[in-house]
């Protein structure tokens, strides 16, 4: 083994910067990255529809770090130390350009994620950084005297002295021990069972996964014949379950959102129901994804004000059907399904419409409940909450306070954050730190 030995297990957002940074910053330092599967940066490369949400153009670090659900508070001194700019700042220094869109989420001018995958390679390779594909992990154990032995699946009995796995990118694993002087375990979320087996090993606690990126299944029938259909902005808040008061839904801000809303074959999905799902997920795990959501569709009008545009238009209008004027800026098709749901036919005419009715379609515009009763995957997200508990964590270094040389990176850690390029920053600031650390360890 060499004088300095980093091994970096998992080959993600955060496993390749901190191993890009650490090798950069310590020319003497080893540095070998071990990646279960057959290809590289797999998330990365099918992330964000294939082109990847590098990060989010919010520069005002306190405001950044309001986008995380779990880990505001751990993550305000890393993001001062490595923020969005200095993200957009690393990946032009090598070649690739960010844009920005309107809602805020930055992607390589390219739009390709492949301009992500093949910047982090090449600066990987030109770090000297090994990397080791089909290389499974089976334990990882901490020797006597210092460092770490790290054993691959399928591997033979342990045994002593500094062997070596993998022979080269691309090439699998020879079955053997490798040892190291500092470990960092970044596989992802802990979903994926070996990087919490690895933690948990070497004395860390997870905080249970739940998903935390997630649409939501609704079976109204009415609803379902809108699919496609996108509203520019409602309000959306997470109601009260009436069915077991043991699991009440807290009402707190964080439930309760504006935002677009895209409505889908199987029910809501759009930014406004993701920040939910993020900043609900332990919540809504707890009540097994069955509760009830609140739709507010005009949200920059006030119920009285609706009602006086209700009365105007019976004053003006009263031949018209109803269905056929709807309120700007609803389309027309959810208008039509609203007015129904109010329980007003078709055929009634402005002038006909009583003022029973006329609060009953008022209640439906302003606060429309849906009945949630499951979840789906936001796309190709696999973000999770929970991880490793994050007072077992020093942020300033990602070192492990339970285990000293081992450090932690990116979504294994119990971090998350909303839609839009922040998860990613997450790992791009836990890797950068780590690696920083990694290079200044003696």
């Amino acid at each position: 083994m060499s004088s300095r030995r980093v091994i970096v297990i998992g080959c993600g957002a955060a496993g390749f910067f901190a191993a890009i940074t650490c090798a950069e910053a310590s020319a003497g330092t080893e540095v070998i990255i071990l990646e279960r599967g057959v290809r590289f940066l797999d998330k990365v490369r099918i992330s964000g529809g294939g082109r990847c949400n590098v990060t989010h153009a919010c520069f005002e670090t306190r405001e950044f770090a309001t986008r995380y659900p779990r880990g505001e508070q751990e993550l305000l001194a890393p993001l001062q130390k490595f923020s969005a700019s200095d993200t957009v700042a690393w990946f032009a220094a090598r070649g690739v350009k960010l844009k920005t869109e309107s809602d805020g989420r930055m992607f390589p001018v390219t739009d390709l994620s492949q301009t992500i995958v093949d910047c982090l390679m090449n600066a990987a390779r030109a770090a000297g950084v090994k990397l080791r594909l089909n290389a499974g992990v089976e334990c990882v154990r901490k020797r006597a005297g210092g460092g770490f032995e790290v054993w691959p699946a399928g591997g033979t009995n342990p045994h002593p002295g500094p062997l070596h796995f993998g022979k080269g990118e691309g090439e699998s694993s020879a079955g053997e021990m490798l040892c190291c002087d500092w470990l960092l375990l970044a596989t992802g979320g802990c979903r994926a069972a070996i990087g919490g087996q690895l933690a948990v090993s070497l004395g860390h606690t997870l905080e249970p996964p739940v998903p935390s990126l997630f649409t939501f299944h609704v079976s109204t029938p009415w609803l379902r014949e809108l699919a496609g259909i996108s509203v520019a902005e409602v309000e959306a808040g997470v109601g009260q379950t009436p069915k077991d008061p043991n699991t009440q839904i807290p009402k707190r801000p964080a439930l309760r959102g504006r935002g677009p809303l895209l409505i889908t074959h199987w029910g809501v999905s759009g930014p406004v129901i993701l920040r939910l799902s993020a900043w609900g997920a332990r919540e809504l795990h707890e009540v097994s994804y069955d509760f009830p959501l609140l739709v507010n569709w005009l949200p920059h009008l006030s119920a009285e004000k609706i009602s006086g545009e209700l009365d105007a238009r019976r004053r003006a209008q009263p031949a018209k059907l109803i269905v056929n004027v709807p309120l700007s800026p609803l389309p027309a098709r959810l208008w039509e399904q609203l007015v129904g749901a109010a329980g007003i036919a078709r055929e009634t005419r402005w002038s006909d419409l009583s003022r029973a009715q006329q609060h009953q379609l008022t209640q439906q515009l302003t606060r429309t409940e849906l009945p949630v009763t499951g979840k789906s995957l936001n796309k190709d997200e696999f973000v999770t909450c929970g991880g490793v508990r994050l007072r077992e964590v020093n942020f300033k270094t990602m070192e492990s306070r339970v285990c000293p040389g081992l450090f932690l990176a990116g979504e294994l850690l119990d971090v998350d954050g909303i839609t839009g390029g922040f998860n990613f920053q997450a790992a791009w600031t836990t890797g950068w730190l780590a690696g920083q650390a990694l290079a200044e360890e003696e």
